[in-house]
């Protein structure tokens, strides 16, 4: 196992916060670093950074990241600071409306924010900074620790090599690091507990192919990346004897909205008599949402559905080729139009350049429907497996209560 090996997802440094950009991985590990708010809600917004507890750390972060920088070029903690405080929050919350953790991860520095000005009435902008950068790293160490307790929680579940199967990714990625679902799946196989990992590669975006199949690998466990629509050949087969997946919004009735695919999984484990597990912190659940109904389900770029992005580096083999690149890229980032709808986009990266490309593999003008997320209902969900314990329904469904975002 070599699971601590992982790259840590996303923390805070020089007054700035670095993260793993996911967009590249796992052929480039490329680091981004975010010196505003704003660029940090572009790297949210992306997909640079995502997961719920890594979004949770993100926008705490992210305000940390507003007060270290704007919020010391007001005079002092007034009316005026406080009303562009909010408004930060506020588009930093809604840079991914569907993940609670994201809003969380906002709202505990808000709150801390308003308790602070509220305290003392000299207090300088440097110094609520200052508690701000140090609350969030707070949070930071926090969510690991959390993930652990929760794994451990999960893997006491399996007491015998288990074959899983885990759905976009829920890993070391996920959060600030190890995992929710497939940090049970670590866990258990620390044990001596893991058979076999079925990997979904969760289209469009493929978050498995290219995140957790890339994790397992680096942890040991062993694992096989499949199409989605695999799934429920392989439990048909008897090959799956538990389905793990993680959560971004969890109601107080128990729905619960997670990557698109999930709710297929849930209807497939539930005719193979599968147990389901939703493997989440206690920051992930909603009780201000009586139902699944009232979640907004985040659309997204149609792009991410008609085509596929390559991202790479590459260097001038030739004087001629390093000139004419350099021209290319001389003032700012170089964007190619190309037949068919096709893009690329050259940047200068260190010595080399970097490239980002989308091919058109749909017809022209195709309609396309691109929801990131679907709610599974309470009723398809064996447990929930979160850091206190892990949480079987009653009688009369789940009573989640002693749970919620705040």
């Amino acid at each position: 196992m070599a699971v601590n090996d992982l790259p840590r997802t996303i923390w805070w440094e020089d007054d700035k916060v670095y993260l793993l950009d996911e967009t590249r991985l796992p052929l480039t590990g490329d680091v981004l670093v975010c010196a505003t708010c704003d660029g940090l809600i572009l790297a949210i917004k992306s997909l640079a950074v995502r997961g719920a507890p890594a979004l949770g750390a993100a926008g705490a972060l992210g305000v940390a990241l507003w007060c270290a920088t704007e919020g010391r070029e007001h005079d002092a903690v007034d009316e005026a600071y406080l009303k562009r405080c909010a408004e930060v929050c506020e588009e930093l919350a809604q840079a991914r409306p569907t993940a609670v953790n994201l809003s969380w991860g906002v709202k505990r520095m808000q709150h801390l924010i308003q308790k602070q000005a509220a305290a003392a009435a000299d207090l300088s902008p440097q110094q609520l900074a200052e508690a701000v950068i140090a609350a969030a790293g707070a949070l930071c160490a926090e969510d690991e620790a959390i993930n652990r307790r929760l794994a451990a929680n999960g893997a006491a579940l399996f007491d015998k090599p288990t074959n899983f199967l885990t759905h976009c990714n829920a890993g070391s990625l996920a959060t600030v690091f190890y995992g929710t679902a497939v940090g049970v799946i670590y866990s258990a196989a620390e044990q001596g507990h893991v058979e076999h990992v079925w990997v979904d590669e969760t289209r469009p975006v493929n978050q498995g192919a290219r995140l957790t199949a890339w994790e397992l690998l680096q942890a040991g466990v062993p694992a096989t990346l499949i199409a989605d629509d695999m799934a429920g050949a392989v439990m048909r087969e008897g090959w799956v004897d538990a389905v793990v997946v993680g959560a971004d919004r969890i109601c107080a009735n128990g729905d619960t909205a997670n990557k698109i695919g999930t709710y297929s999984l849930s209807v497939l484990a539930k005719e193979h008599q599968i147990p389901f597990y939703i493997c989440a912190p206690a920051s992930t659940f909603d009780l201000s949402l009586a139902d699944g109904s009232q979640i907004v389900v985040e659309e997204r770029d149609h792009r991410e559905l008609e085509g596929v992005t390559v991202s790479g580096r590459f260097d001038a083999t030739t004087p001629e080729m390093q000139r004419a690149l350099e021209a290319l890229c001389a003032s700012e980032d170089a964007q190619l139009a190309m037949a068919q709808g096709h893009v690329m986009e050259i940047r200068r990266k260190g010595g080399g350049f970097a490239f980002d490309a989308w091919f058109r593999t749909t017809p022209t003008h195709v309609q396309s429907f691109n929801p990131a997320f679907d709610v599974t209902p309470a009723a398809n969900i064996t447990a929930f497996i979160t850091e206190r314990s892990v949480i079987y329904p009653g009688k009369d469904g789940y009573d989640l209560t002693a749970l919620g975002a705040l």
